[in-house]
């Protein structure tokens, strides 16, 4: 079935026109972007179970963007009255005029913006998923999670506690200006298990998660969720240090989206360039990698949570090359910094809600596939690890330095497991030495929906990352 546009933002389509042809007499240039998404986050543990509207994602809202005197502002609603389209414009007008106000007496230096295209466009997209939010039976869910909770826990008496966690979100935005009519409407669905275990004084957690474009239909997928993170766990009982040194690696696809986002994530968000915050921004066209990378971004690169139709902004869903065959090709931007740049936005300006800042933000961030097999891979490799698992990563845009904690790694020596497990797993490393040292690339690959990210250790969104196996060297400690 159709994820149906939200019949609220419907009601309010044409008092919202009203409102931008009033606000045109006084701006050269307004926008709306008005969002309305309901979202159910389901949890079972054990004596748990608790079924909430997701905070998070949940949201209903209305922001106005103007410029003027060459500067932008922006205001936020979370009611809007279509009968009263004058007074709402007074009170947009008086509180934008304050603003502006405050800053010159501040003496505050804006940054003069042009003026944003406003090329004519009309689109309306309905996503399928199976089961939305709004339409969830909570009773039969909740006892799917508690067979799966349940389930998992019996698997050894070395699991000592587990949760399941389910979450749906159902998006509806419209986007208008006086030339521009969008409105997309689509579900995600996210379900993890975490699992603790406990051997001796040695206790270990496991994590297993799948996303999809859809809704609660997930609940019937999940059973992946929970091999994963007993696979994670029966690695980690094992595990034991590593012994600090550079060697020959295998990321699993999870890890690959991690060095996608970290290598390379921020910092080809170009209002990092406007900032001069991103080195990348003067290595265009110059090799950073080995020929067997490919990296692309952007909401039409692959389907899961951040595959949408068009951004906050109005600009539609791209796909962009940021590395062809080893080079800087190009990177990706919100509408204001493409208008700072004199170069096109990408599709790539996402708020945390409507309430906050639009930002050039990742959706979907992942390394191309290649030519060889993971068996092939495994084989190559003289002495190293196959390394899976993700705790956490960050990067330096300025200086592409690159850290990435991992879960544990399985030792290969000659070609073969030689079942010794390590456990935790620092990489660190130059980004264009770890890219430009990947010397195979799978033929498989995968992408992953379950994370966040923040941009200044706030504004977090949703994000994907991916990609197939690697094979690279990297110092590890």
């Amino acid at each position: 079935m159709k994820a149906p546009f939200s019949s609220y933002l419907s009601s309010i389509e044409e008092g919202l026109k009203q409102l931008i042809e009033k606000l045109e007499g006084t701006y050269d240039y307004v926008s709306v972007l008005a969002t309305d998404s309901p979202a159910i986050s389901f949890l079972v543990a054990r004596n748990v179970v608790k079924v909430t509207s997701d905070s998070l994602t949940a949201e209903r809202g209305i922001v106005i963007r103007v410029r003027k005197d060459g500067l932008y502002s922006e205001y936020a609603l979370n009611t809007f009255d279509p009968s009263a389209v004058e007074q709402t414009a007074r009170v947009v007008t008086d509180a934008l005029n304050a603003q502006l106000a405050l800053l010159k007496k501040q003496q505050v230096q804006g940054y003069e913006t042009g003026i944003l295209p406003d090329e004519p466009c009309e689109l309306f997209v309905e996503r399928e998923a199976e089961i939305l939010p709004e339409n969830a039976k909570v009773d039969e869910i909740v006892a799917k999670m508690q067979k799966l909770h349940d389930n998992v826990l019996a698997r050894s008496d070395a699991y000592t506690s587990a949760q399941v966690r389910l979450n749906s979100t159902h998006i509806s935005k419209m986007f208008l200006t006086k030339n521009r009519h969008l409105k997309q409407s689509y579900a995600y669905g996210e379900g993890y298990v975490i699992l603790l275990a406990q051997k001796d004084d040695h206790a270990v957690d496991g994590f297993g998660a799948k996303t999809i474009l859809g809704g609660l239909e997930l609940i019937d997928m999940m059973d992946e969720c929970a091999d994963k993170a007993v696979e994670e766990v029966e690695a980690l009982l094992h595990a034991e240090p590593i012994e600090p040194g550079e060697y020959e690696i295998i990321g699993t696809p999870m890890i690959a989206g991690l060095i996608a986002h970290e290598a390379f994530g921020h910092g080809m968000e170009m209002d990092m360039f406007v900032k001069q915050r991103a080195i990348a921004a003067e290595k265009m066209g110059e090799r950073v990698a080995s020929d067997l990378v490919t990296m692309h971004e952007g909401a039409l690169c692959a389907e899961n949570v951040t595959s949408f139709a068009f951004d906050d902004e109005g600009n539609l869903a791209g796909d962009v090359v940021e590395i062809d065959k080893g080079f800087l090709k190009d990177g990706i931007c919100d509408a204001l910094s493409a208008v700072r740049l004199g170069v096109k936005p990408t599709g790539n300006g996402k708020r945390q809600n409507f309430e906050h800042k639009a930002y050039t933000r990742m959706t979907n961030t992942l390394f191309s596939s290649g030519n060889s097999t993971l068996e092939e891979m495994i084989a190559s490799v003289k002495h190293g690890y196959l390394v899976d698992g993700m705790e956490s990563g960050m990067e330096d845009p300025k200086h592409w330095g690159i850290q990435c904690i991992l879960k544990y790694g399985r030792e290969i020596v000659d070609g073969k497991f030689t079942g010794k497990i390590v456990a935790p797993i620092v990489m660190t490393g130059y980004v264009p030495d770890l890219l430009g040292n990947i010397s195979m690339v799978s033929k498989d690959g995968e992408v992953f929906g379950s994370g966040y990210c923040g941009k200044g250790y706030k504004e977090f969104v949703k994000v994907t990352d991916g990609g197939p196996y690697l094979k690279t060297k990297a110092r590890l400690g």
